[in-house]
């Protein structure tokens, strides 16, 4: 055996001593720098590091600095006591977040997004986007395409900055760059000092002072209000089966308008927020929710900022404590309009959709029953409990109760939100908004989304309502109404709807992920496979775990029955 080294301690080097040979001069993992680790505590203030916050710090960086880097990711994870690759896995999962690897060059400062969703489409925006990028100084500015922005009525739309520009133009955005005007523009709106004035709070005042939820319920549901983010469950319903759970109670709402076409809650929000807030709040009494989370897509810059002014309003008034509403921002995923990817979104996570059961009224929010509401239910919340349910279900038309906000784009003279009886058929939608545009014939008709597919205009009788589409393979869903004319082609419309399927496919199952690029694949042959498509159709609507999979096939579906001379 060797002898032991007897010098001085001073003297005798080990490796790990030394830093040569196999010892380390850092801890194992990736490093960051000294500065972001500064920075990063500077951004996130003395806000709490809790885990379900991260989505939120993540935009605190990419605010701050257009861009997200792996310095940045690295001391964040040390900020928050959690794994590198939890930060990094979930930051990749949104679009809104540009994460950049070490060795990359950062994006520009200024990035304009251009939305390429069906109305926009039809409106032009592929042209305009290259337009763009030939126009542009590549290195200045970044031009990318982006899902739809739930602005339909005024396409084609695009946004640089968070600066929305409606009916867009080369000219339009060289005079914004020129501006400096990036920043989002807040509509004229009713905030709480004027709503109060006329009303307003006094119904939730009301019944917190003693009102009587199960009353409350039957109200809501003796007035035929279902949910309005398309799934049509009847709103009272829910608030049973969420009291029913001991222990804390949470109320989320849906606020991630993605489906394109949509734009009926942003319609509601721009104009009368505290409809919707008070109608949250009454259903919160109603469940006794220990926090309301609101989940607003971060498409949507100007209706975030005027919750938060109002939301510190109501609680300047002493109507809720301090952080009983908790607004979150959504990063650009359309998965995460599905109920449980959006609870996996507020606890800080990837968009998933869980596999149920449980349902999100027993296991939902942090693992606590949750009361999940679209925005514009809890606004029909609101009005039923102040005006009756009498406000629905005294309209019929067609043998149909209720009203419908039907958000209306494409072909027609005047797009935007038209509120109509719920039995209105496509002919009655398109009357509302001014009849076809000059020099357009209705050919065809997009009655929920993309997820509804297409009906032909010879199909014209039937009422848009819940219930009513499904004999003919589709539904209503958010009633996104988009109107196509004998200058569109159906099976174009149906690969821009396959290609969004491809794009906002949140990867988690195989049938949805791999089904929706191999249709987009056979979608572009000359002739369509039929026999093929049918199989890859049953695979997915059978299979995948969640609505998106489920009711992507539609378009295709509708394409080969009612359009099969253009296939």
């Amino acid at each position: 055996m060797a002898p032991l080294d007897t010098k001085p301690s001073g003297a005798a080097k080990g490796v790990w001593k030394s830093g040569k040979g196999k010892g380390r001069h850092t801890p194992k993992g990736r490093q960051f720098t000294d500065e972001a680790q500064a920075e990063i505590a500077r951004l996130l203030g003395d806000r709490p590091r809790r885990r379900d916050l991260l989505i939120e710090f993540l935009h605190l960086i990419q605010d701050e600095h257009g861009h997200i880097s792996a310095d940045h990711i690295a001391a964040l994870a040390v900020e928050m006591r959690i794994g590198q690759a939890e930060v990094y896995e979930t930051a990749t999962f949104y679009a809104h977040f540009d994460v950049v690897k070490e060795g990359e060059t950062p994006p520009p400062a200024l990035t304009i997004r251009v939305c390429d969703s069906l109305s926009c489409e039809m409106a032009g925006a592929q042209q305009l986007q290259k337009a763009l990028e030939d126009g542009l100084d590549a290195s200045q500015v970044r031009v990318v395409r982006a899902p739809c922005m739930g602005r339909c009525d005024t396409a084609p739309v695009l946004e640089i900055g968070h600066n929305h520009i409606d009916h867009a133009t080369p000219e339009k955005v060289q005079a914004a760059i020129a501006a400096d005007d990036t920043h989002a523009h807040l509509p004229d709106y009713e905030a709480f000092a004027a709503y109060e004035a006329n009303g307003g709070y006094a119904k939730l005042k009301e019944l917190r002072d003693g009102g009587d939820w199960e009353q409350v319920q039957e109200d809501i549901l003796s007035s035929g209000l279902r949910g309005l983010g398309g799934a049509g469950f009847p709103s009272g319903k829910k608030w049973g089966f969420v009291r029913m759970n001991e222990g804390t109670r949470y109320l989320a709402v849906n606020g991630d308008e993605g489906e394109p076409g949509t734009f009926k809650d942003r319609y509601y929000l721009e104009r009368t927020p505290h409809v919707f807030l008070e109608g949250m709040l009454i259903a919160a009494w109603a469940v006794e929710a220990e926090t309301c989370f609101i989940y607003m897509r971060d498409e949507y810059p100007a209706v975030l900022e005027i919750l938060r002014r109002e939301i510190a309003a109501l609680e300047q008034a002493e109507i809720v404590a301090p952080g009983y509403i908790d607004l979150r921002r959504g990063g650009g995923a359309y998965i995460c309009g599905e109920e449980s990817a959006m609870i996996e979104s507020i606890e800080g996570k990837k968009g998933l959709p869980r596999h149920r059961p449980p349902f999100v009224a027993q296991v939902g929010v942090f693992n606590r029953p949750t009361l999940v509401h679209n925005v514009e239910t809890l606004y029909w919340v609101s009005k039923i409990c102040r005006e009756g349910p009498q406000v629905l279900n005294s309209v019929e038309k067609n043998g149909r109760k209720g009203l419908r906000s039907y958000s209306v784009s494409g072909r027609v003279a005047k797009p935007g939100v038209y509120l109509l009886p719920a039995g209105s058929t496509i002919l009655d939608v398109i009357d509302a908004a001014g009849g076809m545009a000059d020099g357009h014939v209705f050919k065809a008709y997009q009655p929920g989304g993309p997820s509804s597919g297409l009906l032909p205009s010879h199909i014209d009788d039937v009422p848009l309502d819940f219930d009513t589409l499904q004999p003919l393979g589709t539904f209503i869903g958010s009633a996104a109404v988009v109107v196509l004319s004998d200058q569109d082609t159906a099976r174009d419309a149906a690969l821009n709807m396959l290609r969004f399927f491809e794009d906002e496919s949140c990867g988690q199952c195989t049938p949805c992920r791999a089904g929706c690029e191999k249709a987009v694949k056979l979608m572009q042959a000359d002739k369509w496979d039929t026999d093929l498509l049918e199989d890859l159709c049953q695979v997915m609507g059978d299979a995948s775990i969640c609505g998106l999979g489920q009711a992507a096939p539609n378009p295709i579906r509708l394409v080969i029955k009612h359009f099969a001379d253009e296939i």
